[in-house]
């Protein structure tokens, strides 16, 4: 399945959000340190209820690190920075999906070093700055996760 890369996450119920919709669909979620909490931040928990046992979930020293562990995944990066929409690509299971914190989003060095056709925007209307982290992982999840057919799915 597809693997969902959080790059210093920064708000516990984000983060725990998006453990319960990594539960629910069977994407691998990986954690780039430093991280602005801790995993047992009772926020966290609150947001993830009772799915952490479920999701696959695995911290990270770097992003090099990460990446290297995944073998050099297909990468697509999220950002309002980007210009290509989040449906144009056609997602393959071993792709990878990269966020950026919350307050600033990816490094612009990180976004540069993916191809301009793998850096992904969600459409949003004029003037507005960004949707919140859980909700566009949601929505990168489940396009992919269509395209594959909801495969693993009931």
């Amino acid at each position: 399945m597809f693997s969902l890369i959080l790059y210093e996450p920064e708000i516990p119920p984000n983060t725990g959000n998006i453990i319960r919709l990594c539960a629910n669909t069977g994407v691998h979620l990986h954690l780039v340190e430093p991280m602005g909490f801790e995993l047992d931040e009772p926020r966290l928990k609150r947001a993830g209820l009772d799915y952490r046992e479920f999701a696959r979930v695995k911290t990270h020293a770097s992003l090099e690190d990460c990446l290297s562990s995944l073998s050099g995944p297909r990468l697509f990066t999220l950002s309002t920075r980007a210009s290509t929409r989040h449906d144009a690509p056609d997602f393959r299971k071993d792709d990878a999906f990269l966020f950026g914190p919350e307050t600033r989003g990816l490094p612009q060095e990180v976004l540069e070093s993916v191809p301009p056709d793998q850096r992904l925007r969600l459409p949003m209307r004029a003037g507005s700055r960004s949707l919140n982290l859980s909700n566009t992982a949601a929505v990168v999840v489940y396009e992919a996760w269509r395209q594959l057919g909801f495969e693993g799915g009931g």
